[in-house]
Formats: C-alpha cells, structure tokens, sequence
C-alpha cells in the first residue's frame, strides 16, 4: 500500500510569510501523510525553513492554514506543536552541552517526584526504553559534550520522542553527519516509519532524497514548484526543479598544471581541544595549479589541521611554510597577509560576526586597509560598496547588504563566506567543508570558483567529509587517518573503493 493511502496527519493550506523585504513563503500548499518521508527540497533562502518553523510554531502565518490531524490549529509557540505531537529537530542543535543526555531529554518535561525533586533514574529509564524501542543506541547518563555529532543528533530525536511526537520535522539532518553516521539516521527514520511516526525532511542532497524519501516537494523562491515520486526522478530531474535551469552535477575542469610548491607542512604536530593530540606527524605539499583534497572519516584531525595552518590552533611540533616563508606560529591575520584565503568549517564560530551586516563580514579580512579605511575611520561607502557588488555576483539572497548575518540561511552565510575569500588576491585557498549545507546550484558555482583560483594560479587545499566533493574537485587526494596522511595520490588512482578502505584504516 503506498504511503500517500494513509491518512493525511499535517497540511499547510495557502501559506503566505513575509519578513521586512521579503516574501519568504507565498501560498504553500504542503500534506504529510501518516508513515510517510515527506522531503522538502530548495536553494538556500527558497523558504523551508521558514515554512518548518511555522509547521512548528516557531513562527506565524501572516496568511493561511495549519491543519493536524484533522483539525485546523493555531500554533502560538513550540509547546502548542509538541502537544499535538509535532516534533523539531533543528540544523543547528538546542541541547545544552554541560548536561547529560537524560537531562537535555526531559528539559522542560521534568519528571520530578515528591516536592518537586527530579527523577532522573526515571528519566534515563525512560530515554533507555526510547532508545531501545527506536535503535538510536544512546548513553543516558552521557555528557553532551562528550559525544560525537552524530549521536548528539540522536539525543535531538529522543527528545523529540519522548514529548511523544508522531510528526517529525529534520531540518537539514545530514549536514554535519559523516557518510557513515547518515546511513545509520536513515535506518532510524526508516524504523521511525515503520512505528507510524510522520517525517518532512529537508535537505539539498540529492542522492539522499532518491535513497530515503516516499514523495518529494519542491520548493523555489517561497512557491511550492513542483512534487515529485523518487521512483520517476534523477538528481538531476530534482535539480533543475530546484534551480530553475538544468545544473551540471560534475565539476568541469581542464587537467593542472601544478609548479612551485606553495604550502608544505612537516612533522605537524596540533592538539584538540580536549588537549588530546590530533595533528600526529603530518607532512603534506601543496603546488601551484592544483587542488589537493583530503578525504577522512570526520574526527580524524582534518578540522585541527586546517585550523593549525591558518593561525586558529597552535602548533605543538613541526613546521608550516607558505610560498617559501615559514609561517608556524603566525597570527592568523599574518597569515591572510601572505595570501591566505580560509573557508571555515564552522561557519558561524569562525566565519562570520552574526550581528555584523553582510557588508561588514565583507571586509573582515581587509576592513583597515585602503578604501575601507582612512586611518582610524571606516569608509562605510566603500564598504557598503563592496558589499552590494559580491551580493550580486555571488548571488546572496538577502533584502539588504546591511542585513545581520545572522538573519541569513546558512547557505547563505557560506556564499557571504565564499565572496569575502574570493574577493582577494590568493596565493594558497584552505576550504575546509565547502559546500556544507548549500543547495546544487550554489554547490556548482562554488565548485567552478575554486577550481578557477586553481587556475588562476592559486594553490588548494579543500578539506571535505564528502567523497564525492574530494573526488570531483581534487587532481591529487591525500588520505587522512588517525592525525596523519597515510596516502597520497592522483586523482586517476583514487577510486572511492580504495580511497574508502584508507579512510577506514586499511590499506588498500
């Protein structure tokens, strides 16, 4: 019986949202059915988020309706959704790090005994069963901050279960997870299903949607564009509903023509932030002309690499030149000087100034230097300049060039990101998770930059828990396992078999 035979539990009829600037959703007709993946995909700012926040009621419809299991709601706030059993799991994870798994659970649902005494036996009882009944395979008695990212999403989910919700929304859930902590949340979701629980989930990639999703709905510019059945669609099919114009899935590039090294590393040593030691060793070349790609199982010291060679970690042991000048103990801003470009994993840590505007975040590399400052005053014309003009060519969706950063879709941020690095003249261009979280058109026109720096001249090294992104971008890969390069090759001799085997630890 297909899915779409069940019953209809969530309708979104007619929903209109706009923010100052900003139609974000204009009459969004959206049905889940019961037992069903629901996935919901757009470009960065096409509106699914902002639709999802209002599923949950994080957010109101200026117009339209709402309708759960048969009945038309008005959701003032999360805790009306929750109670008719909607439950959320954002991007970005609400969870507080310092408390345990059990406590993060049952925040704000206290189960307390006697005079209003927590119960946390029974509340790790209670999230055991959860876990046990859903396979999410979670410590009850763990610190937050102690756990990988992936069983931290899991937590996000218990939670969500244990407020007995039987919708579930998964705001962009494979973002930060590593290929193999994705296939384990696709077979939750798949178990979820098949216990009656509803999912609408949104993501931009493309071979998830085909692999995990009952129906499809597309979303563009905040209009409902099309709906799909994963049985009679492509990536690409899905992509150009996506884009509005057919999109080119491969990256297109002509062979290198790698010279002079530009970046070379030896007997790198780096801690991470448990004092642990995660750079164990490592040596590592990058030429002129060519982009070198570092594939890894995540948490294998890709993130304190990138962030050793570009002046955010200190270096314990060994030494970093770039274009001939060491560079081991420089500052960051140092660093940028010589001609570093850094395209930051954490994108919002390191990236960006949430309260700052877009033209400000332009400049943080440059801002006191000529034209955006004359002395010790700004010139917020030529900021403001700068500004509007990588707005446009980069093509960030935002009302205002003035707009706060953090008002903008992550997708966005990482375009803000992507122009600020791009706008400079490059020696060497670090790009640590890329295209984490964008859609495939952005992915297409970022991937074509990068490779043009390397054309330009420009030595690359692009850090990525995506294979395929490793693969499709790099001419050599470099194969990182347990804080070292354990193997280096051209990019003719990288099938993902052997590559996947080196990431695992074996040799291949």
């Amino acid at each position: 019986m297909s899915k779409r035979d069940q019953p209809i539990v969530m309708e979104a009829k007619a929903i209109t949202k706009r923010f100052p600037g900003v139609l974000a959703n204009d009459k969004v007709d959206l049905v889940v059915y019961k037992s069903e993946i629901l996935a919901l995909l757009g470009e960065n700012g096409a509106g699914k988020s902002t639709l999802m926040n209002m599923l949950y009621g994080l957010y109101h419809p200026d117009e339209g309706e709402i309708w759960i299991k048969g009945e038309k709601v008005e959701l003032k706030d999360p805790s009306d959704a929750i109670a008719r059993g909607v439950g959320m799991v954002h991007q970005h994870f609400q969870l507080v790090p310092v408390m345990t798994v059990a406590e993060n659970v049952m925040l704000g649902s206290e189960i307390t005994r006697g005079a209003g005494i927590l119960s946390r036996k029974e509340a790790e009882a209670k999230v055991a069963e959860l876990s046990s009944r859903y396979g999410l395979e979670v410590d009850p008695s763990a610190v937050i901050e102690d756990l990988p990212v992936g069983t931290q999403q899991r937590v996000e989910i218990i939670k969500a279960l244990y407020r007995e919700a039987d919708i579930l929304i998964l705001d962009e859930p494979t973002a930060v997870l590593t290929p193999q902590e994705a296939n384990d949340l696709f077979r939750i979701m798949h178990d979820l299903t098949e216990q009656g629980v509803s999912i609408i989930f949104i993501t931009h990639k493309l071979k998830e949607v085909l692999a995990i999703a009952d129906f499809i709905g597309v979303l563009r510019r905040g209009r409902l564009v099309g709906t799909a059945e994963p049985e009679e669609s492509t990536e690409a099919s899905l992509a150009e509903m996506m884009v509005g114009r057919e999109v080119v899935l491969i990256v297109n590039k002509e062979e290198a023509q790698p010279s002079d090294v530009v970046l070379r590393v030896e007997n790198l040593h780096a801690k991470d932030d448990r004092d642990q030691m995660a750079v164990q060793g490592l040596d590592l070349e990058v030429r002129k002309g060519e982009i070198v790609g570092v594939a890894g199982v995540q948490g294998n010291g890709q993130r304190e690499l990138v962030e050793a060679l570009t002046g955010l970690r200190k270096v314990e042991e060994g030494n970093v030149w770039i274009d001939g000048q060491e560079s081991t103990h420089f500052s960051p801003r140092k660093i940028t000087e010589l001609g570093v470009a850094h395209i930051p994993e954490d994108r919002e840590k390191h990236g960006l100034v949430m309260a700052y505007s877009l033209a400000d975040n332009m400049v943080l590399n440059n801002y006191y230097l000529q034209p955006y400052a004359k002395g010790v005053v700004m010139n917020q014309d030529a900021i403001i300049e700068h500004g509007t003009e990588l707005v446009e060519k980069y093509d960030v969706r935002t009302p205002s060039v003035m707009t706060p950063a953090r008002n903008l879709s992550g997708g966005n941020k990482q375009k803000v990101i992507v122009a600020r690095e791009f706008s400079r003249p490059t020696k060497l261009l670090i790009a640590a998770q890329p295209t984490r979280g964008i859609d495939v058109g952005s992915i297409e026109f970022i991937h074509n930059q990068i490779v043009s720096q390397r054309d330009e001249g420009a030595a690359v090294l692009v850090v990525s828990a995506e294979l395929d992104e490793v693969l499709g971008l790099a001419d050599r890969v470099a194969v990182m396992f347990h804080g070292k390069i354990v193997a280096t090759m051209p990019i003719e001799e990288a099938t993902r078999e052997r590559v996947g085997l080196l990431m695992a630890g074996s040799e291949a």
